[in-house]
């Protein structure tokens, strides 16, 4: 029996007609590549999964995952003199590369990258199939599968179609009701948030670069979240203002638009119920915090601006009616133009990017698996906003992955954000 498509799941199979929206995980292994052998994992691992290919039905929202052999995609980088610049060129094309959805597919993709003291393996993987923890779930077992001498006791059996929780009003009515009465506040803030300028929104281009918060750094920004009273997350929202918002105070004066707001992607597995390592699909949502752009200068002002805006929507749970919001889209979408759809949130929902926060230490937490060297992410930044901070936490490092919009930002402005926000945290005192 097929499964159905959740409204996320439809959502991001609709913007892949727009731009192809994809997502990547690497990790760096502390081993020689021995490259049949991880096929051999990667081939293994899906088989009995059976997630070897899948099939879209967009009418009837439905999707169907088809067991067999599993023929994916599997790319051997040449290092060259710059590993990491191999590395980052090839999370770059995978990105821009969109999958053969119309028809059955693998919905991964695989490469690795060999270096001198080991090698990046990176799974790439269409992202209406599976949210983050999911693939690093995944991800897991591949890596467990490559580094044991033999194949590994089979796992139990995982939940491939699970409910699209299309339940959500039923079970959560107030959190719906709350959302339907801050709409036109919500609506209000999107009007006074100053639009990014898109110098060709048919370029739907991405680039991507990547940096690390080494952990001295994390543990400042641990330590001024607690001193501040404010969540990682709350900080990493209020850098992203911070660094953003005198790119946006050229725009004011044409738009009058004088606030700056961003997105946030949510984890909903722990309030929906949804085993992580027992269910493999997508459980996003979504929210926006702004602020002013004249007054974005002290970082913590700013992040605790913000913590008041996530204060309450955690409180009230409004993440939970982000299918609200994307129906909505969607419904204004299905009746215009392929054009005008790749304009929709520039000129409806003006963000000017997004944070995706995942703590690895937590998802890998009593896993006999070799621990990565670093493990970061990337995803494209799609129609939605123009950039994208993917912050995973490993060990006691952070690794930044950036996607942007070349047609919004030029490689000078994206050079100087890589540089300096680092930095940010740089002065904050870390805990002893």
């Amino acid at each position: 029996m097929p499964g159905r498509l959740n409204i996320f799941q439809r959502t991001m199979v609709q913007w892949n007609e727009l731009h192809p929206y994809n997502a990547v995980h690497a990790l760096r292994i502390p081993s020689p590549l021995a490259g049949v052998r991880l096929q051999n994992a990667i081939n293994l691992t899906l088989e009995r999964r059976g997630l070897s290919a899948l099939e879209l039905d967009r009418k009837r929202g439905t999707f169907c995952y088809f067991g067999g052999p599993a023929k994916c995609e599997f790319t051997l980088v040449a290092p060259g003199e710059n590993p990491r610049a191999a590395l980052v060129a090839e999370v770059e094309r995978h990105i821009n590369t969109p999958f053969a959805s119309h028809e059955r597919f693998c919905p991964f993709r695989f490469f690795a990258v060999p270096e001198a003291d080991g090698f990046t393996f990176g799974l790439v993987y269409f992202h209406a199939a599976a949210d983050a923890e999911a693939v690093a779930t995944l991800l897991r077992e591949i890596l467990e599968t490559f580094s044991s001498p033999r194949p590994p006791a089979a796992r139990g059996e995982i939940e491939l179609y699970p409910s699209p929780r299309a339940g959500l009003l039923r079970h959560h009515p107030r959190v719906w009701l709350r959302k339907l009465c801050k709409l036109p506040a919500q609506s209000r803030s999107l009007r006074r948030s100053c639009r990014a300028l898109y110098c060709d929104p048919q370029d739907t281009g991405n680039g991507f670069t990547l940096f690390t918060l080494a952990p001295e750094v994390l543990r400042a920004v641990v330590n001024a979240s607690k001193s501040w009273e404010v969540t990682l997350n709350d900080l990493f929202l209020a850098a992203l203002i911070k660094h953003l918002a005198p790119l946006a105070a050229g725009r004011v004066g044409t738009t009058g638009r004088g606030q700056i707001s961003v997105g946030c992607i949510v984890n909903l597995r722990r309030d929906l119920g949804v085993e992580g390592d027992r269910t493999f699909g997508l459980f996003l949502g979504s929210f926006v915090v702004a602020h002013a752009i004249a007054a974005a200068a002290e970082l913590k002002a700013i992040a605790q601006a913000v913590r008041r805006q996530t204060a309450a929507i955690k409180r009230h749970r409004l993440y939970l009616a982000t299918p609200l919001d994307l129906a909505l889209a969607n419904i204004f979408q299905n009746f215009s133009s392929l054009e005008r759809q790749r304009k929709f949130y520039q000129r409806n929902h003006p963000l000017w990017g997004g944070v995706t926060n995942m703590n690895l230490n937590a998802i890998w937490k009593g896993s006999a698996t070799v621990r990565p060297l670093d493990y970061f992410r990337a995803v494209s930044t799609g129609p939605v906003t123009p950039l994208v901070l993917s912050v995973t936490t490993a060990g006691d490092a952070a690794q930044i992955g950036l996607s942007w919009r070349t047609t919004v930002f030029s490689a000078e402005q994206i050079g100087r954000l890589k540089k300096d926000f680092p930095g940010t945290f740089a002065g904050l005192e870390p805990t002893a």
